[in-house]
C-alpha cells in the first residue's frame, strides 16, 4: 500500500490536513513499508512517533483523534527505534507545526480529561481582555492584593540608596570629608545594598521549597510577620552594622514576596489577563519606589534622626493590612492540582470566577490544569532544584534566569536604584536630586502602564529587545555628557532628562516584560524553583552592580559621575544580542501550548512562527485503528519524495 500526505501550503503557513491511503502501484513498496510496520507497531502503541524539523531541532507528532499523523522534515534514527519525516519548504516562507501530546492513556488521566483540556484551551485562546475580566475578576483582585507586598519592598530598597544622599543620613552614619561634607564610604554602600540581597537569595531558596509544602497562603503570611518584626531592627539602628543586620533580615522575607506575587498571579489568571497581571508586579515595584521618593523629598530638609527614621517606621503601615487580606484570598488551584486535591482545586477556581458568567466551564479548565501537569510529568522526573538543569528545562531556565540578569545588566541600579545619590554626584541640588527622582518614579509608573497596550500589539520579544537597544543608545548619550565639566549646568540637566527617558523606556519595556517571561516560560511544576534561580541570579548579579555602581557615583572612589554610561551602555547592548538569538515569544500561548514548543526544541525566533495543533482528545492509544494509523504512518514516509 502507498499512503500519501497532504499539505496545505501558503506564504505563511503550513499545516497537515489529512492523512488517507492508497492502493500502491505495485508490490514492492508495500513489502516495505509492512516491514518497517512490523518493527515499529510495538512500540507505536505504547509512545508516539518521533518527528524531526528541517529547521529546528527533533519535533514530535502525536496521533490525532481520526488516527492521522502529523508530520515535518527530515528522517533521522534514534536508539531502539526510527523516526521519519518529510521534507519540507523553507521555514522562512511558512509556519511550522506540532501537536500537543496525548497523554489520555496515563492512569492518571481520565478519558474525559484530554477532551475538556481541548475545550478550554480553545476558550482561553479566544477569549478578549474584557471578557477575561468579566469571568475572572475575583482573581484580578486577589492577585492586585498580593502583588502590594512588593509596593513595600520596592519603598525600603529605594530607601537604603536613596538615604545616601539625605543629610541627615550622611551626618549620622557617614565619616567627614577635606571639604567638610559627609559621605558614607563606597564600602559601606555597597556592604548596606547588598546585605538585603544576600538575605532575599538565602529566602528565595528555602520559599522555593516551602512554597511547594504549605502554599502560596500560608507562605506570605509568614513573610509578612518576619517583616513586621525585622522592621524595629532598622528603626532603632544605632551604627551601620545594625543597620546591615537588619537589611540582611529583612531581605529574607522580601525573597518571597518577589516570585510568589508573579507566579500567583499567573497561576489564578487566563492567558488574556495574565500577562496584565504578572508586569503589574512592576508597577508595583515603581509605586514603591515613588512614595519612597515622596517621603524621602518630604523629610529631606529635617535635621536630627527622625530624618531617616520616619521612611522606615512608616514600613509597618503595609503588613497587618495585607496578612488579613491574604488570609481570606484563594489558594492558588494549579497547586492544588500538583497536590492532587482536584476537589479543593475546583471550589477555589470557583472562587476566583464570576458566578454570572453561566458558560465558563470550571470541570474543563480544571481538565487543562491537569492535562498540563500530566503533561510536564512526563518529561520530567522531579520538582527538585536540580530538574531545574536536566533535559528541556535546562533552556527554560536559561532563558528566565538571562532575562531576569538583563534588568541588573541594562544599568538599572546605577541609574534607577541610585537615582537620588547619581543626580547629586552629577552636579545637582539636594532638592533638585529629589525632585528628579520622583519624577523619573512617575515617568516608569505611566511607562508600566503603556506597556500593557504595546505588548498587545508587539508581544513580548519584540518590546525586550528594542528595549534593551534604546536603552543602550541612551546610557551613550549620558556618558558623552558626563564628559563635559562639573560646573556645565546645561550638561548636568542634560543627564538628568537623559535619565528620566531611560526610565520611561525601562518601564515601559525591561521592566515590566521580564515578570511576563518569567512567569510563562518557567513550566508549571517547576515554576516556583526556576523563578527563584532566576530572582538568585538577579541578586547575585545586583550585588557585582551595588559594588560598581557605588565606586563609579563615589567622589572619594573612582569618581566616574556620569561617564558610567558608557559601561552600562556596553553590556546592555550585549545583552540584546543575546536576547535575538535565546528569548521565544509566548504571547497567547497556553502553558501545555508552550510545554510542547520547549519540547519539541522549536527555536527562539520560530515560536511564533509555529502553529500548535489543538490537544488530541483520543484515549484510543492501544486500539486497532491507532495500530492502522502507525502503519500509515510509515507508508507515508516511504511513499512521499523529498521536496
Amino acid at each position: 500500500m502507498n499512503d500519501e500526505v497532504e499539505f496545505t501550503r501558503d506564504a505563511t503557513r503550513i499545516r497537515p490536513e489529512r492523512s488517507r491511503l492508497v492502493r500502491s502501484r505495485g508490490g514492492h513498496r508495500e513489502s516495505r513499508a509492512n516491514s518497517h510496520a512490523t518493527r515499529l507497531s510495538s512500540s507505536l502503541l505504547t509512545r508516539p512517533c518521533v518527528f524531526s524539523s528541517t529547521t529546528t531541532r527533533p519535533q514530535t507528532a502525536y496521533p490525532t483523534p481520526n488516527n492521522t499523523m502529523t508530520t515535518t522534515a527530515m528522517a533521522t534514527k534514534t536508539s531502539g527505534a526510527r523516526t521519519f519525516s518529510i521534507a519540507t519548504p523553507s521555514q522562512a516562507t511558512r509556519r511550522a507545526s506540532v501537536v500537543v501530546e496525548d497523554v489520555a492513556h496515563h492512569a492518571q488521566i481520565e478519558t474525559h480529561v484530554a477532551e475538556d483540556a481541548a475545550k478550554a484551551t480553545e476558550s482561553e485562546q479566544s477569549m478578549t481582555i474584557l471578557q477575561g475580566i468579566k469571568t475572572y475578576p475575583k482573581a484580578v483582585g486577589w492577585s492586585v492584593l498580593l502583588s502590594t507586598c512588593i509596593i513595600m519592598e520596592g519603598f525600603d530598597i529605594v530607601l537604603i540608596n536613596s538615604l545616601y544622599g539625605l543629610p541627615a543620613f550622611q551626618q549620622r552614619f557617614g565619616t567627614q570629608l577635606p571639604d567638610g561634607s559627609y559621605q558614607v564610604s563606597a564600602a559601606w554602600q555597597s556592604g548596606l545594598s547588598n546585605g538585603a540581597l544576600v538575605g532575599e537569595i538565602i529566602g528565595l531558596l528555602g520559599v522555593g521549597i516551602i512554597v511547594e509544602r504549605i502554599g502560596y497562603k500560608k507562605t506570605m503570611i509568614t513573610a509578612l510577620a518576619f517583616v513586621t518584626c525585622f522592621i524595629f531592627l532598622l528603626f532603632f539602628a544605632q551604627n551601620l552594622p545594625m543597620l546591615l543586620v537588619g537589611e540582611t533580615l529583612c531581605g529574607l522575607p522580601w525573597g518571597a514576596f518577589q516570585t510568589l506575587t508573579t507566579t500567583y498571579a499567573a497561576e489564578v489568571c487566563p492567558v488574556a489577563l495574565r500577562a496584565y497581571l504578572t508586569t503589574y508586579v512592576n508597577l508595583c515595584w515603581v509605586l514603591g519606589q515613588f512614595f519612597s521618593s515622596g517621603v524621602l523629598k518630604g523629610v529631606s530638609t529635617r535635621p536630627g534622626p527622625i530624618g531617616y527614621k520616619l521612611p522606615y517606621g512608616l514600613q509597618w503601615i503595609w503588613p497587618v493590612p495585607l496578612i488579613i487580606g491574604i488570609a481570606l484570598a484563594p489558594e492558588s488551584p494549579w497547586w492544588l492540582v500538583r497536590k492532587g486535591r482536584r476537589e479543593d482545586a475546583k471550589k477555589q477556581l470557583l472562587r476566583l470566577t464570576s458566578r454570572k458568567q453561566a458558560d465558563f466551564d470550571a470541570d474543563a479548565t480544571l481538565s487543562l490544569m491537569i492535562y498540563t501537569t500530566e503533561l510536564e510529568r512526563t518529561n520530567t522526573t522531579g520538582a527538585s532544584y536540580l530538574d531545574c538543569f536536566r533535559g528541556v528545562d535546562l533552556r527554560r531556565t536559561e532563558i528566565v534566569c538571562g532575562v531576569w540578569a538583563i534588568q541588573v545588566l541594562s544599568g538599572s541600579p546605577a541609574f534607577t536604584g541610585y537615582s537620588t545619590y547619581f543626580f547629586e554626584q552629577a552636579g545637582l541640588g539636594t532638592s533638585s536630586a529629589f525632585s528628579l527622582s520622583l519624577g523619573q518614579y512617575a515617568l516608569g509608573a505611566v511607562g508600566t502602564i503603556l506597556s500593557w497596550f504595546l505588548m498587545t500589539k508587539f508581544g513580548r520579544r519584540s518590546l525586550y529587545l528594542w528595549g534593551q537597544i534604546i536603552m543602550g543608545l541612551i546610557l551613550v548619550v549620558v556618558g558623552c555628557l558626563g564628559l563635559a565639566t562639573p560646573t556645565h549646568v546645561n550638561a548636568q540637566w542634560g543627564i538628568g532628562a537623559m535619565i528620566l527617558i531611560y526610565t520611561f523606556t525601562y518601564n515601559i519595556t525591561v521592566g515590566p516584560i521580564c515578570y511576563s517571561l518569567v512567569a510563562e516560560i518557567s513550566s508549571t511544576r517547576l515554576r516556583n524553583k526556576t523563578v527563584v534561580l532566576a530572582r538568585d541570579l538577579y541578586n547575585i548579579t545586583g550585588m557585582v552592580a551595588n559594588v560598581l555602581a557605588p565606586h563609579m557615583l563615589n567622589p572619594a572612589s573612582w569618581n566616574w559621575g556620569a561617564k558610567a554610561g558608557f559601561f552600562w551602555a556596553g553590556t546592555c547592548l550585549l545583552c540584546s544580542v543575546w536576547t535575538f538569538f535565546r528569548l521565544p515569544e509566548p504571547k497567547g500561548r497556553t502553558f501545555a501550548e508552550l510545554d510542547v514548543l520547549f519540547n519539541a526544541k522549536i527555536s527562539a525566533r520560530n515560536f511564533s512562527k509555529t502553529d500548535v495543533q489543538s490537544i488530541s482528545h483520543s484515549s484510543r492509544m492501544r486500539t486497532d485503528s491507532e495500530e492502522k494509523g502507525a502503519v500509515a504512518c510509515v507508508e507515508s514516509v516511504e511513499a512521499t519524495p523529498s521536496r
